[in-house]
């Protein structure tokens, strides 16, 4: 029997070309939502929509720079517009830029500040806008990170306790509306956001669970590297669906209930 549970529903997925934001965009179509994707690359997003081709659900893509303040709130001007509802805004697409302060280039702050905080909230005042302008039940779906907690996490971290906080402020402003605010928080996931970090530290891990690839800076990892990856050490790194599931739970709960934050762990601290 398929899952209707998101029948009737508009999603928006930022980051969706890979990673979290692909297994969020496939795992809310596969429940019936209509999802409109957006990444950097549209012949990886247009594969999307041919991997739901048997699911009630759709997914309509559009790549460009969700920097653009203008594209990004368009597009969900466009999923409203098109579907005469909007119900679902996934923040996940982030950027990550590994190093110390000290020797770090100011350029890469700034990325990281533009996507992983003034993106999303460009994106979650539009959502915020349509929906209460079109009466409709919605949740804003932050990825934040566990990184948002820890002890020296860098920049990045910074970045996503922002995040945190940001959601925290979004739920206060929406306690009258019926729009709920969720904070996912991901421990250490496979996916190809690693893409930044020194090719030092991904070799280590490569080389810990045995496997034969040797890692360059900006490479991406094919998928099915990735699930060699989640099959070596299924207890050290989560999966994509496993966050994509985390979200799925929340969106379909009832109205009534707030589900404001989800913390996902692998079940050990990998150690390098």
């Amino acid at each position: 029997m398929p899952d209707t549970k998101l029948k009737g529903k508009t999603a928006l997925v930022t980051g969706a070309s890979s990673g979290i934001g692909r297994a969020t965009a496939l795992k809310l179509a596969a429940a019936g939502a209509t999802v409109y994707a957006t990444g950097r690359r549209q012949d990886v997003l247009d594969e999307l929509a041919t991997a739901v081709a048997h699911v009630d659900g759709k997914i309509i893509s559009d790549a460009f720079d969700i920097r653009d303040a203008a594209k990004f709130q368009g597009f969900i001007d466009r999923a409203a517009s098109e579907t005469g509802t909007f119900n679902i805004l996934v923040n996940n697409a982030g950027l990550s830029y590994p190093g110390s302060i000290a020797d770090a280039d100011p350029d890469k702050w700034r990325q990281m500040v533009d996507v992983n905080i003034l993106a999303l909230l460009t994106g979650s005042q539009k959502a915020l806008q349509v929906m209460r302008a079109g009466g409709h039940h919605g949740h804003i779906v932050n990825i934040s990170s566990t990184a948002a907690r820890g002890d020296a996490s860098g920049v990045y971290g910074a970045t996503k306790a922002m995040v945190s906080s940001i959601a925290t402020t979004l739920r206060s402003e929406t306690e009258d509306d019926n729009i709920r605010v969720v904070n996912v928080c991901p421990g250490a996931v496979i996916t190809n956001f690693a893409r930044n970090f020194s090719p030092e530290t991904i070799n280590a891990v490569l080389g810990m669970l045995g496997l034969d690839l040797e890692f360059t800076p900006g490479m991406t990892l094919p998928q099915d590297v990735q699930d060699q990856i989640n099959k070596a050490a299924p207890t050290l790194l989560l999966h994509a669906d496993d966050i994509a599931r985390a979200v799925l739970y929340a969106v379909t709960q009832p109205i009534n209930v707030d589900v404001f934050e989800i913390t996902v762990r692998p079940a050990k601290n990998l150690q390098l």
